[in-house]
Protein backbone atom coordinates (compact mmCIF):
# COMPACT_ATOMS: atom_id res chain seq x y z
CA UNK A 1 0.00 0.00 0.00
CA UNK A 2 2.78 2.44 1.35
CA UNK A 3 4.66 1.52 -2.11
CA UNK A 4 2.12 1.93 -4.57
CA UNK A 5 1.11 5.83 -2.86
CA UNK A 6 4.81 5.99 -3.07
CA UNK A 7 4.63 5.65 -6.74
CA UNK A 8 1.34 7.50 -7.05
CA UNK A 9 2.98 10.53 -5.82
CA UNK A 10 6.16 10.20 -7.66
CA UNK A 11 4.15 9.84 -10.92
CA UNK A 12 1.55 13.03 -9.98
CA UNK A 13 4.61 15.23 -9.56
CA UNK A 14 6.00 13.99 -13.01
CA UNK A 15 2.66 14.38 -14.49
CA UNK A 16 2.21 18.20 -12.50
CA UNK A 17 6.12 19.25 -14.07
CA UNK A 18 5.90 17.74 -17.37
CA UNK A 19 2.25 20.11 -17.68
CA UNK A 20 4.26 22.97 -16.10
CA UNK A 21 6.54 22.52 -19.06
CA UNK A 22 4.46 22.58 -21.16
CA UNK A 23 2.22 25.32 -20.05
CA UNK A 24 5.20 27.77 -19.96
CA UNK A 25 6.45 26.53 -23.51
CA UNK A 26 3.49 27.16 -25.23
CA UNK A 27 3.21 30.78 -23.29
CA UNK A 28 6.83 31.67 -23.53
CA UNK A 29 6.26 30.98 -27.41
CA UNK A 30 3.37 33.19 -27.50
CA UNK A 31 4.67 35.52 -25.58
CA UNK A 32 7.28 36.21 -27.74
CA UNK A 33 5.89 36.46 -31.05
CA UNK A 34 3.42 38.88 -28.91
CA UNK A 35 6.18 40.65 -27.82
CA UNK A 36 7.83 41.02 -31.61
CA UNK A 37 4.67 42.38 -32.41
CA UNK A 38 4.86 45.37 -29.65
CA UNK A 39 8.46 46.09 -30.10
CA UNK A 40 7.34 47.09 -33.59
CA UNK A 41 4.28 48.55 -32.52
CA UNK A 42 6.76 50.78 -30.17
CA UNK A 43 9.25 51.42 -32.49
CA UNK A 44 7.18 52.88 -35.31
CA UNK A 45 4.59 54.84 -33.00
CA UNK A 46 6.06 55.89 -30.36
CA UNK A 47 8.70 58.97 -30.23
CA UNK A 48 11.91 57.87 -29.78
CA UNK A 49 13.27 60.03 -26.51
CA UNK A 50 16.73 61.76 -27.66
CA UNK A 51 19.11 61.08 -24.29
CA UNK A 52 22.38 59.57 -24.85
CA UNK A 53 22.44 58.04 -27.88
CA UNK A 54 24.50 61.41 -29.86
CA UNK A 55 27.22 61.14 -26.36
CA UNK A 56 27.37 57.54 -27.53
CA UNK A 57 28.30 58.61 -31.00
CA UNK A 58 30.68 61.27 -30.37
CA UNK A 59 32.23 59.32 -28.20
CA UNK A 60 32.41 56.48 -30.81
CA UNK A 61 33.73 59.12 -33.40
CA UNK A 62 36.63 59.71 -31.38
CA UNK A 63 37.58 56.53 -30.75
CA UNK A 64 37.20 55.42 -34.55
CA UNK A 65 39.41 58.73 -34.93
CA UNK A 66 42.28 57.46 -33.77
CA UNK A 67 41.62 59.27 -30.13
CA UNK A 68 42.99 56.69 -27.13
CA UNK A 69 43.12 59.28 -24.23
CA UNK A 70 39.78 58.75 -22.35
CA UNK A 71 40.05 62.05 -21.26
CA UNK A 72 39.57 63.50 -24.59
CA UNK A 73 36.23 61.21 -25.21
CA UNK A 74 33.81 63.32 -24.72
CA UNK A 75 30.16 63.52 -25.93
CA UNK A 76 26.86 66.24 -25.12
CA UNK A 77 26.03 64.50 -21.99
CA UNK A 78 29.93 64.84 -20.33
CA UNK A 79 33.04 62.49 -20.60
CA UNK A 80 33.21 58.86 -21.71
CA UNK A 81 32.74 56.94 -18.02
CA UNK A 82 32.13 53.04 -19.87
CA UNK A 83 35.16 50.68 -20.32
CA UNK A 84 36.01 49.73 -23.68
CA UNK A 85 34.04 47.30 -24.15
CA UNK A 86 31.07 49.90 -24.82
CA UNK A 87 33.48 51.65 -27.52
CA UNK A 88 33.24 48.20 -29.54
CA UNK A 89 29.90 47.53 -28.88
CA UNK A 90 28.80 50.90 -29.91
CA UNK A 91 31.19 50.73 -33.00
CA UNK A 92 29.82 47.81 -34.62
CA UNK A 93 26.45 49.19 -33.94
CA UNK A 94 27.23 52.39 -35.56
CA UNK A 95 28.85 50.15 -38.33
CA UNK A 96 25.33 48.15 -38.68
CA UNK A 97 23.40 51.43 -38.15
CA UNK A 98 24.79 54.30 -39.98
CA UNK A 99 24.06 56.45 -36.76
CA UNK A 100 21.09 56.30 -37.50
CA UNK A 101 18.08 56.39 -34.66
CA UNK A 102 15.60 54.05 -36.77
CA UNK A 103 17.74 50.88 -37.76
CA UNK A 104 19.27 51.57 -34.03
CA UNK A 105 15.63 51.04 -32.56
CA UNK A 106 15.32 48.16 -34.94
CA UNK A 107 18.50 46.39 -33.62
CA UNK A 108 17.54 47.22 -29.91
CA UNK A 109 14.48 45.91 -30.53
CA UNK A 110 15.89 42.29 -31.72
CA UNK A 111 18.14 42.58 -28.36
CA UNK A 112 15.20 43.03 -26.61
CA UNK A 113 13.38 39.78 -27.93
CA UNK A 114 16.63 37.97 -27.57
CA UNK A 115 17.50 38.98 -24.00
CA UNK A 116 13.80 37.99 -23.51
CA UNK A 117 14.06 34.37 -24.96
CA UNK A 118 17.40 34.03 -22.54
CA UNK A 119 15.21 34.99 -19.44
CA UNK A 120 12.87 32.56 -20.33
CA UNK A 121 15.18 29.84 -20.51
CA UNK A 122 16.48 30.89 -17.21
CA UNK A 123 13.16 30.67 -15.66
CA UNK A 124 12.30 27.73 -17.28
CA UNK A 125 15.32 25.77 -16.04
CA UNK A 126 14.67 26.31 -12.29
CA UNK A 127 10.53 25.90 -11.81
CA UNK A 128 10.18 28.65 -9.36
CA UNK A 129 6.99 30.37 -10.96
CA UNK A 130 3.80 29.18 -12.30
CA UNK A 131 3.71 29.04 -15.62
CA UNK A 132 1.28 32.09 -15.95
CA UNK A 133 3.59 34.54 -14.07
CA UNK A 134 6.05 34.36 -16.94
CA UNK A 135 3.54 37.39 -18.26
CA UNK A 136 4.87 39.46 -15.60
CA UNK A 137 8.41 39.24 -17.22
CA UNK A 138 6.47 41.02 -20.33
CA UNK A 139 4.76 43.67 -18.20
CA UNK A 140 7.18 46.78 -17.85
CA UNK A 141 6.65 49.81 -19.50
CA UNK A 142 9.61 51.50 -18.36
CA UNK A 143 12.17 48.49 -19.51
CA UNK A 144 10.35 48.73 -22.92
CA UNK A 145 11.09 52.32 -23.07
CA UNK A 146 14.54 51.35 -21.94
CA UNK A 147 15.06 49.24 -24.52
CA UNK A 148 13.68 50.51 -27.76
CA UNK A 149 13.15 54.57 -26.98
CA UNK A 150 16.40 55.32 -25.10
CA UNK A 151 19.06 52.55 -26.25
CA UNK A 152 20.88 52.65 -23.41
CA UNK A 153 23.79 50.31 -22.95
CA UNK A 154 22.95 48.56 -19.95
CA UNK A 155 20.37 47.12 -22.30
CA UNK A 156 23.49 45.46 -23.89
CA UNK A 157 25.15 44.50 -20.80
CA UNK A 158 22.03 43.06 -18.80
CA UNK A 159 21.61 40.68 -21.82
CA UNK A 160 25.30 39.77 -21.72
CA UNK A 161 24.67 38.96 -18.00
CA UNK A 162 21.68 36.91 -18.30
CA UNK A 163 23.43 35.00 -21.12
CA UNK A 164 26.52 34.26 -18.51
CA UNK A 165 23.96 33.15 -16.07
CA UNK A 166 22.54 30.78 -18.46
CA UNK A 167 25.86 29.02 -19.23
CA UNK A 168 26.59 29.26 -15.31
CA UNK A 169 23.21 26.68 -15.28
CA UNK A 170 25.04 24.45 -17.47
CA UNK A 171 28.07 24.65 -15.42
CA UNK A 172 30.02 26.45 -18.12
CA UNK A 173 32.20 28.27 -15.51
CA UNK A 174 34.92 29.59 -17.64
CA UNK A 175 32.58 30.48 -20.78
CA UNK A 176 30.17 32.08 -17.89
CA UNK A 177 33.38 34.10 -16.80
CA UNK A 178 34.51 35.40 -19.79
CA UNK A 179 31.36 36.88 -20.84
CA UNK A 180 30.61 38.06 -17.39
CA UNK A 181 33.48 39.98 -17.84
CA UNK A 182 32.24 40.98 -21.23
CA UNK A 183 29.61 42.59 -19.81
CA UNK A 184 31.35 44.24 -17.13
CA UNK A 185 33.70 46.12 -19.83
CA UNK A 186 30.16 47.45 -21.01
CA UNK A 187 28.75 48.70 -18.10
CA UNK A 188 30.67 48.45 -14.47
CA UNK A 189 27.01 48.42 -13.39
CA UNK A 190 27.23 44.36 -13.47
CA UNK A 191 30.11 44.30 -11.02
CA UNK A 192 26.92 44.08 -8.36
CA UNK A 193 26.28 40.36 -9.52
CA UNK A 194 30.21 39.53 -8.79
CA UNK A 195 30.46 38.90 -5.52
CA UNK A 196 27.51 36.16 -5.05
CA UNK A 197 29.46 34.85 -8.86
CA UNK A 198 32.58 34.93 -6.94
CA UNK A 199 30.51 33.06 -3.80
CA UNK A 200 30.00 30.34 -6.34
CA UNK A 201 33.08 29.96 -8.15
CA UNK A 202 34.36 29.56 -4.71
CA UNK A 203 31.77 26.59 -3.68
CA UNK A 204 31.34 25.02 -7.01
CA UNK A 205 35.39 24.71 -8.79
CA UNK A 206 38.27 23.60 -7.44
CA UNK A 207 41.78 25.50 -7.15
CA UNK A 208 42.56 24.82 -10.68
CA UNK A 209 39.12 25.93 -11.57
CA UNK A 210 38.69 29.28 -10.11
CA UNK A 211 42.10 30.04 -10.41
CA UNK A 212 41.83 29.32 -14.57
CA UNK A 213 38.32 31.31 -14.68
CA UNK A 214 39.72 34.67 -12.56
CA UNK A 215 42.62 34.55 -14.92
CA UNK A 216 40.09 34.38 -17.53
CA UNK A 217 38.02 37.02 -16.39
CA UNK A 218 40.74 39.37 -16.08
CA UNK A 219 42.37 38.73 -19.35
CA UNK A 220 39.34 39.63 -21.06
CA UNK A 221 39.63 43.06 -19.59
CA UNK A 222 43.22 43.35 -20.16
CA UNK A 223 42.80 42.55 -23.99
CA UNK A 224 39.52 45.00 -24.32
CA UNK A 225 41.48 47.68 -22.27
CA UNK A 226 44.79 46.90 -24.37
CA UNK A 227 44.36 50.33 -27.19
CA UNK A 228 44.02 52.09 -24.10
CA UNK A 229 46.47 50.84 -21.57
CA UNK A 230 49.49 50.76 -23.48
CA UNK A 231 49.00 54.77 -24.55
CA UNK A 232 47.59 56.27 -21.91
CA UNK A 233 46.81 53.57 -18.52
CA UNK A 234 46.26 56.35 -16.11
CA UNK A 235 43.47 58.44 -18.09
CA UNK A 236 42.02 54.87 -19.51
CA UNK A 237 41.82 53.22 -15.72
CA UNK A 238 40.28 56.61 -13.83
CA UNK A 239 38.01 57.08 -16.35
CA UNK A 240 36.20 53.91 -17.11
CA UNK A 241 36.51 52.49 -13.91
CA UNK A 242 35.42 55.40 -11.25
CA UNK A 243 33.52 53.97 -8.64
CA UNK A 244 33.61 57.37 -6.43
CA UNK A 245 30.76 59.15 -8.93
CA UNK A 246 28.46 61.62 -8.15
CA UNK A 247 24.82 60.79 -9.67
CA UNK A 248 22.35 64.10 -10.00
CA UNK A 249 19.76 64.40 -6.99
CA UNK A 250 17.25 65.12 -9.78
CA UNK A 251 17.61 61.90 -11.28
CA UNK A 252 17.27 59.78 -8.29
CA UNK A 253 14.39 56.87 -7.97
CA UNK A 254 15.13 55.30 -4.91
CA UNK A 255 16.80 58.42 -2.64
CA UNK A 256 15.09 61.20 -3.66
CA UNK A 257 13.44 61.76 -0.12
CA UNK A 258 16.97 62.24 0.95
CA UNK A 259 18.00 66.20 1.10
CA UNK A 260 20.36 66.64 -1.87
CA UNK A 261 23.63 68.34 0.15
CA UNK A 262 23.29 64.66 2.49
CA UNK A 263 22.49 62.35 -0.68
CA UNK A 264 25.58 64.28 -2.61
CA UNK A 265 27.85 63.36 0.80
CA UNK A 266 30.35 61.12 1.23
CA UNK A 267 29.19 59.83 4.54
CA UNK A 268 25.97 59.00 2.79
CA UNK A 269 28.20 56.54 0.26
CA UNK A 270 30.26 55.32 2.74
CA UNK A 271 27.49 54.35 5.32
CA UNK A 272 25.24 52.59 2.21
CA UNK A 273 28.56 50.52 1.05
CA UNK A 274 28.79 49.48 4.66
CA UNK A 275 25.26 48.25 4.72
CA UNK A 276 25.57 46.10 1.52
CA UNK A 277 29.09 44.82 2.55
CA UNK A 278 27.01 43.79 6.04
CA UNK A 279 23.68 42.32 4.05
CA UNK A 280 25.78 40.63 1.49
CA UNK A 281 28.03 38.93 4.68
CA UNK A 282 24.76 38.12 6.28
CA UNK A 283 23.05 36.31 3.84
CA UNK A 284 26.39 34.66 2.51
CA UNK A 285 26.70 33.53 5.69
CA UNK A 286 23.18 31.95 6.76
CA UNK A 287 21.79 31.88 3.59
CA UNK A 288 23.96 30.76 0.44
CA UNK A 289 26.37 29.05 3.13
CA UNK A 290 23.72 27.21 5.72
CA UNK A 291 24.63 23.94 4.35
CA UNK A 292 28.01 24.51 4.20
CA UNK A 293 28.43 25.23 7.83
CA UNK A 294 27.95 28.77 7.56
CA UNK A 295 30.72 31.37 4.99
CA UNK A 296 33.57 31.10 7.75
CA UNK A 297 33.44 27.42 7.30
CA UNK A 298 33.38 27.24 3.45
CA UNK A 299 36.54 29.57 3.21
CA UNK A 300 38.70 28.17 5.35
CA UNK A 301 37.49 24.60 4.11
CA UNK A 302 38.78 26.08 1.07
CA UNK A 303 42.01 27.74 1.60
CA UNK A 304 43.13 24.27 3.15
CA UNK A 305 41.85 22.56 0.13
CA UNK A 306 44.53 25.11 -1.94
CA UNK A 307 47.28 24.70 0.58
CA UNK A 308 47.16 20.87 0.26
CA UNK A 309 46.82 20.81 -3.55
CA UNK A 310 49.27 23.24 -4.00
CA UNK A 311 51.95 21.37 -1.81
CA UNK A 312 50.97 18.35 -3.73
CA UNK A 313 51.43 20.31 -7.17
CA UNK A 314 50.80 16.79 -9.47
CA UNK A 315 47.25 16.77 -7.54
CA UNK A 316 46.93 20.31 -8.61
CA UNK A 317 47.65 19.85 -12.10
CA UNK A 318 45.39 16.85 -12.57
CA UNK A 319 42.90 17.96 -10.33
CA UNK A 320 39.43 18.15 -12.07
CA UNK A 321 37.68 22.06 -12.70
CA UNK A 322 34.45 20.67 -11.11
CA UNK A 323 34.05 19.88 -7.82
CA UNK A 324 30.21 20.00 -6.72
CA UNK A 325 27.27 20.40 -9.52
CA UNK A 326 25.69 23.61 -7.93
CA UNK A 327 21.60 23.32 -7.90
CA UNK A 328 19.95 25.13 -10.78
CA UNK A 329 17.73 27.36 -8.49
CA UNK A 330 20.53 27.95 -5.99
CA UNK A 331 22.83 29.33 -8.62
CA UNK A 332 19.93 32.22 -9.63
CA UNK A 333 19.07 32.48 -6.10
CA UNK A 334 22.71 33.47 -5.30
CA UNK A 335 23.36 36.01 -8.09
CA UNK A 336 19.83 37.50 -8.04
CA UNK A 337 19.35 38.14 -4.50
CA UNK A 338 23.27 39.43 -4.45
CA UNK A 339 22.45 41.88 -6.98
CA UNK A 340 19.23 43.14 -5.94
CA UNK A 341 21.20 43.90 -2.61
CA UNK A 342 23.63 46.04 -4.44
CA UNK A 343 20.14 47.65 -5.97
CA UNK A 344 18.65 48.09 -2.53
CA UNK A 345 21.91 50.11 -1.19
CA UNK A 346 23.26 51.87 -4.29
CA UNK A 347 23.16 55.75 -3.75
CA UNK A 348 21.06 56.13 -7.13
CA UNK A 349 19.08 54.41 -9.11
CA UNK A 350 18.31 56.12 -12.60
CA UNK A 351 15.40 55.30 -15.28
CA UNK A 352 17.67 53.10 -16.70
CA UNK A 353 18.90 51.12 -14.03
CA UNK A 354 15.63 49.32 -14.07
CA UNK A 355 16.73 46.99 -16.20
CA UNK A 356 19.59 45.89 -13.63
CA UNK A 357 16.81 43.84 -11.87
CA UNK A 358 13.55 44.16 -13.62
CA UNK A 359 13.91 40.58 -15.14
CA UNK A 360 14.68 39.20 -11.40
CA UNK A 361 11.65 40.26 -9.99
CA UNK A 362 9.56 37.47 -10.34
CA UNK A 363 11.78 35.07 -9.47
CA UNK A 364 12.84 36.90 -6.06
CA UNK A 365 9.24 37.40 -5.21
CA UNK A 366 8.13 33.84 -5.83
CA UNK A 367 10.82 32.80 -3.39
CA UNK A 368 9.59 35.10 -0.64
CA UNK A 369 6.82 32.88 1.51
CA UNK A 370 4.35 35.45 0.40
CA UNK A 371 1.05 34.75 -0.95
CA UNK A 372 0.20 35.64 -4.32
CA UNK A 373 -1.76 38.51 -3.66
CA UNK A 374 0.95 40.49 -2.13
CA UNK A 375 3.32 39.46 -4.67
CA UNK A 376 1.59 40.57 -7.19
CA UNK A 377 0.81 43.88 -5.22
CA UNK A 378 4.78 44.16 -4.86
CA UNK A 379 5.30 44.03 -8.29
CA UNK A 380 2.91 46.61 -9.18
CA UNK A 381 3.86 49.05 -6.73
CA UNK A 382 7.89 48.44 -7.92
CA UNK A 383 6.56 49.12 -11.72
CA UNK A 384 4.45 51.97 -10.46
CA UNK A 385 7.27 54.01 -8.59
CA UNK A 386 9.78 53.24 -11.75
CA UNK A 387 7.13 55.18 -13.86
CA UNK A 388 6.52 58.16 -11.75
CA UNK A 389 8.40 61.53 -13.57
CA UNK A 390 9.97 63.11 -12.12
CA UNK A 391 10.46 60.96 -9.31
CA UNK A 392 9.31 62.52 -5.67
CA UNK A 393 10.15 62.15 -2.11
CA UNK A 394 6.87 59.87 -1.61
CA UNK A 395 7.97 57.51 -4.57
CA UNK A 396 11.15 56.98 -3.79
CA UNK A 397 10.28 56.20 -0.38
CA UNK A 398 7.44 53.50 -1.36
CA UNK A 399 9.91 52.36 -3.44
CA UNK A 400 12.80 51.16 -0.69
CA UNK A 401 9.56 50.11 1.58
CA UNK A 402 8.84 47.68 -1.28
CA UNK A 403 11.99 46.88 -2.18
CA UNK A 404 13.11 46.24 1.72
CA UNK A 405 9.81 44.33 2.18
CA UNK A 406 10.56 41.91 -0.37
CA UNK A 407 14.35 41.90 0.82
CA UNK A 408 12.52 40.63 4.08
CA UNK A 409 10.48 38.14 2.85
CA UNK A 410 14.11 36.81 1.05
CA UNK A 411 15.22 36.30 4.60
CA UNK A 412 12.43 34.43 5.75
CA UNK A 413 11.92 32.28 2.65
CA UNK A 414 12.98 28.85 3.16
CA UNK A 415 16.84 28.22 2.00
CA UNK A 416 17.28 25.70 -0.86
CA UNK A 417 19.91 22.81 -1.34
CA UNK A 418 23.01 24.34 -2.93
CA UNK A 419 24.37 20.86 -4.56
CA UNK A 420 22.72 18.77 -7.14
CA UNK A 421 22.57 15.20 -6.70
CA UNK A 422 24.12 14.10 -10.11
CA UNK A 423 27.77 15.52 -10.03
CA UNK A 424 28.82 15.25 -13.49
CA UNK A 425 29.49 17.71 -16.08
CA UNK A 426 32.68 20.05 -17.82
CA UNK A 427 33.64 23.63 -16.52
CA UNK A 428 33.07 24.85 -20.43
Amino acid sequence: MARGLYFGTKSSAKYSKDYWISKSAALTSALLVAEVILVALIIYFVPYTKIDWDAYMSQVDGFLGGERDYSNLKGDTGPLVYPAGFLYVYSAIKFLTGGQVLPAQILFGILYIVNLGIVFLIYQSIDVLPWWAFVLLCLSKRVHSIFMLRLFNDCVAMTMLHAAMLLLLYQKWHSALIIFSAAVSVKMNVLLFAPPLLLLVLKALSVKGILSCLLSAALVQVVLGLPFLLSYPKAYISRAFNLGRVFIHFWSVNFKFVPEEIFISKELASALLVIHLTLLLIFAHHKWCKYEGGLFNLLRSRVLNAINKLIHIQQFLHCESIIHVLRKDHIVAVMFVGNFIGIICARSLHYQFYSWYFFSLPFLLWKTPFPTIIRLLLFAGVEFCWNVYPSTSFSSLILLFLHLAILWGLWISPTEQPIAEKESCSSG
